[in-house]
């Protein structure tokens, strides 16, 4: 592929853990880059590392997608800069920590905002112009959350990645055969700032090792499930298998089982 060629992916969520890890895969594709995030600090030190890496050009755009206008503007200053997403990796996101009737409205809605809204807006944006190239790619970073029951605490959580999962395979077909793949990348536990950021870290250290997976891990199969069409990719052999025991064990117990697991990952009363 020559530089007229050359292909961008647009990664929000980009300033750390999973979200970083795929921009160092993307770069590693041959993609040129536009990363967002809240933070320029952390945007800047991986534009530097990944540009002295990977030789590709990085592109910074900061912005908050709790900000219902953040997806338009995003994908503005793309075209401001020259620049066409032919890859869009829909990572940001968090969590609440604690039970339902314990957060404020505004909190959930701007979790609903950050986790459902913004990524299926920048999607609306972006996809026209794959189609009308013949080429995209869509990630989004959904969770094995969104395969199981609902747990409580974070308690949209769950209802959020399931969405996300949906929302893939609805999209999936629809663009079957337009050269627009699109792929819910589902992780379970990932090593990321995710824990500490909404303050389970002391819960979640607790859990074996097993449990785990890396950020790298987690993007390297990811950027290979949507190079391929894979709609829907849980990454991890353990991960893979719980999802499937999850089609096939009765709703009553796994629920149940989820429910008493909760207290090892989430804050509940």
């Amino acid at each position: 592929m020559n530089d007229t060629q050359k292909r961008t992916a647009l990664i929000t969520g980009a300033s750390a853990g999973i979200g970083r890890s795929f921009a160092y895969q993307f770069a590693g594709h041959g993609f040129d880059l536009v990363i967002t995030a809240r933070r320029r600090e952390r945007l800047e030190e991986l534009r530097t590392a990944l540009v002295a890496d990977r030789g590709v050009r990085v592109e910074v755009v900061v912005a908050d997608l709790a900000d219902p206008a953040a997806p338009r503007a995003i994908i503005d200053e793309v075209a401001r800069r020259g620049m066409c997403v032919d890859a869009l990796v829909n990572n940001a996101g968090y969590g609440l920590p604690d039970p339902y009737m314990r957060t404020t409205w505004e909190q959930q809605a701007a979790f609903l905002q950050v986790l459902v809204t913004a990524g299926a807006h920048l999607t609306h944006l972006v996809v026209p112009g794959m189609v009308e190239r013949g080429y995209g790619r869509i990630v989004n970073v959904m969770s094995l959350a969104g395969l199981l029951p609902g747990a409580p605490g974070s308690t949209l959580y769950a209802a959020a990645k399931a969405f996300g999962i949906k929302f893939s395979e609805s999209l999936a077909a629809e663009l079957d055969g337009k050269g627009v793949h699109v792929t819910a990348v589902c992780p379970g536990f990932t090593f990321s700032e995710f824990h500490d950021v909404n303050g389970t870290r002391e819960k979640v250290q607790k859990m074996p090792s097993y449990m785990w997976m890396d950020a790298d891990e987690v993007a390297r199969e990811g950027v290979e499930a949507a190079m391929q069409g894979e709609v829907v990719c849980v990454t991890g052999r353990l991960n893979a298998t719980i999802a499937s025991l999850a089609k096939v064990l009765p709703g009553p117990f796994l629920r149940d089982i989820v429910r008493r697991r909760a207290k090892n990952f989430r804050n509940v009363e």
